[in-house]
């Protein structure tokens, strides 16, 4: 059995860390052949060449930088401050039985998080109102249910499942694409802290790593590979939710959905998964009862799922409302004419016909036309 890493042998973890050319899977192989970061950088230039190591990652392993190393250190030594290799017992068995797991996890608050059964949620950056209500919903019933709620702290669904975990058990993992010294995007900095206090964050990126696009993908292995699934709530098609279904197909796991509107693009994404054997959700104990991890005693009810609907939207429409569905009829009607019926100004008839698209009531069509559906 690998022992884990003493304090000295962590800097070069650290060290191999930042050698240029070598991602995870690189990584993993030098770890395979060598046993150890430390004896990747006592062997020799020809068994470098031998695995055919790039020139550029060669010359680095001759002379590491352990500036960046002393401040990789410098932040670990901060309180609830963490690092997790591979080789270390707290690494979690399901991320490290993937593709290509990340050599080590900087952890702020709470490690033994990691070793608890997890469900994933995401979504789209720019969600329907009843998108987030859902997020929230969801992740608030689910982690009272036992799961803790990984997500990946971008802007939308992903920042409603960490509010409604937050309000449930407060079990929430961020997985985030940055280093753990920066919070991306900054407006999540006051819910980071929250979840700092009550959860944990985590990265495969030194502390000090900026926001880069190639490195959020890579971030989305990570929130499947440590969860038993993944909850997609509201996607495009074309989305960062989808590559990440796709990750949890490859790694195994189970993929929900939840369907919607078929007006609606940010529900293609869903629909898509669905059509291509995900699991279509929706309630929380479809999920519950298919990963068998709450089954209630016979005669004990589930919890009921809190609505996060704002007030105008739980209940029925207002008269305003009633009276724009009493225009838009079968026949394509314009924004003009329903100002001139209604009475209304431009902007609140827009702003009205955009709630009721969202709730699948109207429908829109080229020319700035609308008719009813519901």
């Amino acid at each position: 059995m690998i022992e884990a890493p003493t304090q000295e042998e962590l800097r070069d973890w650290l060290a191999l860390l930042h050698a240029p050319q070598v991602g995870a899977v690189t990584y993993a192989r030098l770890l395979q052949h060598f046993n150890s970061p430390s004896a990747v950088f006592q062997a020799s230039i020809g068994e470098w060449k031998a695995l055919k190591l790039r020139p550029d990652t060669i010359q680095y392993l001759q002379r590491p930088d352990w500036d960046a190393v002393d401040r990789d250190q410098a932040w670990l030594a901060k309180p609830d401050n963490h690092l997790v290799t591979l080789h270390d017992a707290e690494y979690p068995q399901s991320l490290r039985e993937i593709h290509d797991p990340p050599p080590v996890l900087f952890v702020h608050g709470d490690c033994e998080l990691l070793a608890t059964p997890q469900l994933a949620l995401v979504g789209s950056r720019h969600p329907t109102r009843d998108g987030e209500s859902n997020a929230r919903a969801f992740a608030e019933h689910l982690s009272l249910s036992g799961l803790t709620i990984t997500s990946g702290l971008a802007s939308g669904i992903d920042t409603a499942s960490h509010q409604g975990a937050l309000s449930g058990s407060g079990k929430t993992i961020a997985v985030c694409g940055t280093g753990l010294g920066r919070v991306y995007p900054a407006s999540n900095r006051e819910l980071a802290h929250q979840i700092a206090q009550r959860g944990a964050l985590i990265s495969e990126f030194s502390p000090d790593t900026p926001a880069k696009a190639e490195n959020f993908p890579r971030r989305n292995r990570i929130i499947s590979g440590l969860s038993l699934g993944i909850l997609v709530v509201e996607a495009a098609v074309k989305s960062g939710a989808l590559l990440t279904a796709q990750h949890a197909v490859e790694q195994g796991r189970e993929v929900f959905a939840i369907p919607g509107s078929i007006h609606n693009p940010l529900a293609r994404g869903c629909h898509t998964l669905l059509k291509q054997g995900a699991k279509l959700v929706e309630t929380a104990e479809d999920i519950l009862e298919e990963l068998r991890l709450y089954l209630p005693e016979e005669g004990q009810e589930m919890p009921a799922m809190r609505s996060y609907l704002p007030a105008q939207e739980a209940v029925e429409l207002d008269e305003d409302y009633k009276n724009i569905l009493t225009y838009v009829q079968s026949q394509p009607i314009s924004v003009d004419t329903l100002v001139e019926l209604s009475g209304l100004t431009a902007a609140a008839v827009s702003s009205m016909l955009l709630i009721l698209e969202l709730r699948g009531l109207v429908a829109s069509q080229s020319g700035g036309l609308y008719v009813r559906i519901g």
